[in-house]
């Protein structure tokens, strides 16, 4: 049977419901979001001299329950127009609603009981064949289905999202004995294709898989630190970024989580796994219970393991809780010798071998606590998962680690942490040891496709669903055919080329603009087409400023220009080579990495792209052909029959803003993609296979090279006359400053094609030559200077 999700009902509006309804409604669904009617009309809604007949009353819990979460920040939703795509509704009046939907999620309140005669309402009203699943992140998935129909029980599942739904990867997918494997089939590849979702297929116990591993990872710190004397700072530094792990690390994590929400889960783990050989770990530490008992728990209360205060200067400062005092004092910055010596290594695999064998305090923490970890997450094999790859899925996706349990072990080597582990009276499940005799290491790469061990069988299976994905970190060592230090060019197969930048933050420098260049020279001679892809945390964050400042300090104006020239240069020939060039970013993508963007014959980009022309912020004007790009694209803009001073004002604004948009389909409204051209792609997983697939489309099409362009159409002294004035009246108000004033008219007059007396056809290199003339000028500028060397120290102040 084919499957179509059009339109989806939501069963309860609360923190998840609404923001689930937001997800599915980002996506292109129709969605129903229903929840209680209330009690009786509150007090505005009396004022008005409305009764609970009404409409708006009866609707009020889901009515505010999505607009607080469109409020909220980050946003639950992709552009604010797709949440016209949500109806709400109350559950007396609007479950026959459900009839007309494809999918029900409950998401009501965790009881039981409540849930049951939820379903037993659903199923007065939904159709046959219809998917039923509920969100619950704890009760047993089979005791829901206590009454229910057979149809209902073939089509039920558990869905357990994370919060919030948009930006947290992780989806698990909890089947009973009664779901159709067709169900559980399709749950799986609609969560991961569509929804842009690792999913992870977990067995019906406690907690499931993430937050069972989770939970059981963080109360074993909380012990450990009560054990080793470690403090609050101590522990957020050694369990964040250089842990591969988010920067609000242990924590802060807990302090925005909610501790109580974490002792409630911890609680709930106790009592139904009493065979856990960690259970006692389960037991709430005497500090905890303290921190719960006078409300400290976190973020919700103002207070946490960290509290922001006002100090005698007035200014803003962060606290941290003394755990054995329970007393806050000033957050104190930590080092650790063991931290020092990996300052210098980006690879995380290397790094965790450095920080396990680290003689300090550090050392001594990282080989209690990972040690202890691989000693349960083995024993949960296969009590809470079959395949250890789900576990790692599980916790990448839920909790934001780079690695998971098993690939950290693998990183470390299985037979060292196995030694680890004995010097502490721990020992792995039996499977390990018997996969030591043949093998060692729990994944492997075959041919540049990765595998797992499978312990059934004992031997290793390729990761199902990953056929459909290219990931350039399995198949770089064997395809690679050029790099450098700042970009490897990788044959993706099929005649397609992969561009991949690695610097720091992946910024732009000579070294990437030199790899671009040589990847279409190759890509020209001996393929077909090339995408600029990457698997770092972001795309790029732009151009290496540091670079710049390096020679505008130095006033070397002639090698400053010719930087900039190259850049251009660079952005210009992946715009006309003789060979497709499609960009597939995802995360930021900033300044210079906008504008190569721009310069692709096509973007396909992840649906959390960050993208924008920032250079105004510090300073500048785009200076790669971004400001040039626009001058383009408003001319265009202008054939199409727009107004000519309100699009220019548009595109002014969009650059003299620095504007970033806060997903893909924003950077559609700021004019950097293109309706009609670029794509928006939901799944990171599959981004670079459907970039590949674009660039062989546009090969299949028979893609010639683009000519030059000398048509541009400039509006000249008719728009500098805009940005002239609008500059001053925002001086004369106090809203900008003079140097953000002198940088406006610099923007405006390369924009408006310079000082022209009336409109005027020009050429890109014309509009190059006015960029890179105007962009090396703002360089000889001391605030211009100021704002580059503040961002590059962190907001230190340039002082000589």
């Amino acid at each position: 049977m084919k499957r179509v999700i059009n339109k989806v009902a939501v069963l309860g509006s609360g923190v998840m419901g609404s923001r689930i309804a937001c997800h599915f409604a980002n996506i292109g669904c129709e969605v129903l979001l229903l929840d209680i009617v209330p009690k009786e009309p509150n007090e505005i809604e009396k004022a008005k001299n409305l009764t609970l007949e009404n409409k708006v009353v009866r609707d009020r819990i889901a009515n505010n329950d999505l607009q607080f979460a469109l409020k909220s920040n980050p946003s639950p939703i992709y552009k604010k127009q797709f949440a016209s795509r949500i109806k709400t509704g109350n559950f007396e009046d609007d479950m026959s609603k459900i009839s007309s939907c494809d999918w029900v999620i409950e998401v009501v309140i965790e009881n039981l009981e409540i849930k049951k005669k939820v379903f037993e309402n659903v199923e007065k009203f939904r159709k046959p064949g219809t998917l039923i699943t509920s969100n619950t992140s704890g009760i047993p998935i089979h005791l829901m289905t206590d009454g229910r129909s057979d149809d209902f029980k073939a089509h039920f599942c558990g869905t357990h999202f994370f919060n919030p739904p948009r930006y947290l990867k992780l989806l698990e997918i909890i089947p009973t004995k009664f779901t159709k494997v067709e169900v559980t089939e399709f749950l799986m590849g609609y969560g991961e294709q569509f929804l842009g979702k690792t999913t992870v297929l977990c067995k019906d116990t406690p907690a499931f898989i993430a937050n069972r591993v989770g939970v059981y990872s963080i109360m074993s710190l909380l012990h450990t630190v009560e054990k080793m004397g470690l403090t609050v700072e101590e522990i957020d530094k050694l369990t964040g970024p250089v842990l591969g792990r988010p920067k609000s690390a242990t924590f802060r994590t807990c302090d925005l989580v909610g501790l109580d929400t974490l002792v409630m889960v911890a609680k709930g783990l106790k009592q139904n796994c009493p065979n856990d050989e960690a259970k006692e770990l389960f037991e709430i530490p005497g500090y905890i219970q303290k921190m719960v008992d006078n409300k400290w728990v976190g973020d919700k209360a103002g207070q946490g393991f960290y509290k922001k205060i006002k100090n005698k200067e007035g200014k803003s400062e962060i606290q941290a809780l003394d755990l054995k005092t329970l007393e806050y004092k000033p957050s104190q910055k930590v080092k650790f010798a063991t931290l020092e010596t990996t300052k210098a290594v980006d690879n995380l695999k290397d790094r965790v071998k450095i920080l396990i064998n680290g003689k300090d305090k550090a050392g001594e923490f990282y080989r209690s606590t990972f040690t202890g970890l691989f000693q349960y997450v083995s024993n949960r094999i296969p009590e809470i998962s079959d395949e250890l790859y789900r576990i790692d899925d599980a916790l990448k996706a839920g909790f934001g680690w780079d690695l998971g349990p098993f690939e950290y072990w693998d990183a470390i080597g299985v037979k060292e942490a196995v030694s680890l582990m004995e010097q502490s009276s721990l020992t792995p499940a039996a499977w390990v040891t018997e996969m030591l005799k043949d093998n060692d290491s729990f994944y492997k790469l075959e041919d540049g496709v990765r595998k797992f061990y499978d312990i059934p069988t004992k031997s290793y299976k390729v990761i199902p669903g990953t056929e459909k994905f290219i990931s350039l970190e399995n198949i770089r060592a064997t395809k690679t055919i050029w790099k450098n230090s700042g970009l490897t060019i990788t044959d993706l197969g099929d005649g397609i080329l992969n561009a991949e930048f690695h610097t720091k933050m992946n910024t732009i420098g000579g070294d990437v603009l030199q790899g671009l260049m040589k990847a279409v020279e190759i890509a020209e001679k001996d393929y077909k087409g090339l995408v600029i892809s990457n698997e770092g945390a972001n795309f790029s964050a732009g151009a290496n400023v540091g670079m710049i400042y390096m020679m505008a300090v130095e006033q070397d104006w002639d090698e400053l220009n010719m930087a900039v020239k190259t850049f251009q240069d660079t952005t210009m020939r992946l715009r006309y080579s003789s060979i497709p060039v499609v960009a597939a970013p995802h995360g930021l993508a900033l300044g210079g990495a906008c504008e190569i963007c721009l310069h692709a014959d096509k973007v396909v980009a992840h649906a959390e792209t960050y993208i924008g022309l920032v250079e105004f912020g510090v300073g500048l004007i785009p200076g790669g052909g971004g400001t040039k790009e626009f001058a383009l694209r408003l001319s265009d803009s202008l054939l199409e029959g727009d107004v000519e001073l309100n699009i220019f004002r548009d595109k002014f604004l969009t650059l003299g803003q620095a504007k970033v948009s806060t997903s893909a389909y924003e950077a559609f409204d700021l004019g950097i993609l293109r309706k009609g051209i670029d794509k928006v792609v939901v799944s990171r997983s599959r981004q670079l296979a459907e970039a590949k697939a674009e660039c062989l489309l546009m090969v299949e099409e028979g893609y010639s090279k683009p000519a030059p362009r000398n048509d541009i159409r400039v509006l000249g002294n008719q728009a500098l006359g805009l940005v002239y004035a609008g500059a001053d009246s925002m001086r004369s108000g106090n809203y900008i400053s003079d140097h953000d004033k002198f940088i406006s008219e610099k923007l405006g007059f390369v924009l408006a094609g310079g000082n022209l007396s009336q409109p005027t056809l020009v050429s890109e290199q014309y509009l190059l030559d006015l960029e890179r003339e105007i962009f090396v000028s703002l360089c000889t500028e001391r605030k211009t200077l100021e704002r580059i060397h503040s961002i590059i120290n962190g907001g230190k102040i340039l002082r000589n």
